[in-house]
């Protein structure tokens, strides 16, 4: 999961694209990178670390032109090379930049194809690479000096035909545009806006709709899966459905916990969504403990607040911030090994205790994954004096890999893998623990948007849309995500530094 952005204006796009990679800051925290365009020529600065740590104003000044693509990286195969900080780029045909959110299944494949047959040298391990060397040579295939934006949309046609997963993708052909592709799934979120100005229309696209509104432009809808969108340097707008067969999928783990509460997916409100979550959610922890003797409800910061706050009021108990985040502390979730989870969980969360002394405390959290972090918060509750802790997920047990772009282990570095909800419960501390039903969680986010007829649950049920995932493929994806494997990876990008 990364974030990705690209304009194109009647005026400099720099600053705009620094400004909607901080918005989108909440979907990587590892690396970021701007590239743009002027006068003929690529001008790129990235690096490891969060926005405001790679960029200063000497950079700024050093990105000229009306316009640019930009990354927010999210590592899902344990590395933290800097090699790997995206836009990356290739000068043939004509010299293309491109940034990606989500995961090529069929990665490997895809490597051994373009060096064996194609003939290109692939430099890292991502398959962002992949995908770049991929288009560029289903462009070459084609190219001409005059080309236009339907060979483009020829290229990507060959793309779809060859790549599988979950992947939205941004690129920029030196002197020509700014291209826009989401998989035939739509599994990964990808929308676009404009905002008028004086010198004619500009161009937005970006990972979610809160960067578009942080910037002035006004969302026009999400591209469709399989679709491609184009708009040239003069500003004109073309788009083109390039998949056979597309069905708009997306993943559902986007509502639940990634996509900020502000932001419009697929036509449903990620906050009203959350709310729903919870009116579901109440009426199980009801039907499990009608009896209850719940004091108080607490929110574990930030994402889970608009679930809890429906949960207190449907359970006519009080909602109470009892978790004081600090702000500087990134989302655990996203860090790089269990160690540095372990470690940051006390630093980020500290207890209001006169909130817990003495009460029967429900915690709400928008998911369970590894369990890491539940255990601490729940060890920290009692140790804060709460008499009893209930923990109450959003989400349903997390069991199975996300494979289509988001860094969840594999089977066995989850809490819930092999384990019963009670057993679960024992593992993280807990007195009672209650998971949101899938069908629930569906529910609640397809009542936003009638028109979504099926989902990515694929962490919850184990079902993958892309159909080509085997127990071949997840021995590949433990060797590449386990925590052992991620401390090996970072030691040896240390020794190359």
């Amino acid at each position: 999961m990364c974030g990705i952005t690209g304009i194109v204006a009647h005026s400099a796009v720099n600053l705009d694209l620094y400004e909607s990679l901080s918005v989108l800051q909440h979907r990587g925290q590892d690396a970021a990178g701007i590239t743009t365009c002027e006068n003929g020529r690529f001008y790129m600065k990235k690096g490891n670390g969060l926005v405001r740590d790679v960029f200063f104003k000497k950079h700024m000044q050093r990105l000229p032109g009306k316009m640019g693509i930009a990354h927010a990286r999210y590592p899902t195969a344990g590395t933290s090379s800097s090699a790997e900080a995206q836009p990356l780029y290739v000068n043939s045909p004509y010299g293309i930049a491109l940034a990606h959110n989500g995961n090529l299944t069929n990665a490997e494949q895809l490597k051994d194809e373009l060096f064996q047959t194609e003939l290109r040298h692939l430099n890292t391990d991502s398959d962002t690479e992949a995908l770049l060397n991929i288009f560029a040579h289903e462009l070459q295939v084609i190219a001409k000096p005059d080309f236009n934006h339907e060979d483009i949309f020829t290229a990507v046609e060959g793309l779809h035909r060859r790549c599988r997963g979950g992947y939205a993708v941004v690129a920029m052909v030196v002197g020509k545009g700014i291209l826009a592709v989401r998989d035939p799934h739509g599994i990964r979120p990808l929308c676009y806006g404009i905002r008028k100005t004086e010198q004619g229309d500009d161009y937005m696209v970006a990972s979610e709709s809160v960067a578009l509104q942080a910037q002035g432009f006004e969302l026009v809808r999400d591209i469709e899966p399989g679709e491609a969108v184009f708009i040239s340097e003069d500003g004109e707008f073309f788009n083109k459905q390039c998949a056979e067969n597309p069905v708009l999928s997306p993943c559902i783990f986007e509502y639940v916990y990634f996509a900020r509460p502000d932001s419009i997916i697929d036509g449903v409100s990620v906050y009203k969504a959350r709310l729903r979550m919870g009116q579901t959610l109440v009426q199980k922890i009801l039907c499990e403990m009608p009896e209850h003797d719940i004091d108080v409800v607490i929110p574990i910061p930030d994402t889970s607040r608009s679930t809890a706050l429906e949960v207190a009021y449907h359970l006519n108990v009080k909602y109470r911030e009892g978790f004081i985040k600090n702000r500087y502390i990134g989302r655990t979730f996203i860090m790089p090994g269990q160690q540095e989870r372990k470690k940051s969980v006390r630093q980020k969360l500290n207890p209001i205790e006169l909130e817990f002394a003495g009460k029967n405390v429900l915690l709400v959290d928008d998911s369970i994954v590894r369990g890491t972090t539940s255990k601490q918060i729940v060890q920290m509750a009692r140790e804060a004096g709460a008499r009893k802790v209930y923990m109450a997920s959003a989400a349903p047990p997390v069991r199975y890999p996300n494979v289509y772009g988001i860094d969840m282990a594999s089977h066995e570095e989850f809490v819930a893998h092999g384990r019963t909800v009670e057993e679960i419960t024992k593992v993280i501390g807990a007195d009672w623990l209650v998971y949101q039903d899938l069908d629930d969680l569906i529910k609640a986010v397809r009542k936003g948007n009638e028109a979504l007829t099926q989902f990515d649950s694929s962490c919850f049920n184990g079902e993958y849309i892309t159909q080509d995932i085997d127990e071949a493929y997840f021995k590949r994806l433990f060797d590449k995500r386990n925590d052992a494997a991620k401390k090996k990876n970072n030691h040896i990008e240390a020794g190359q530094l």
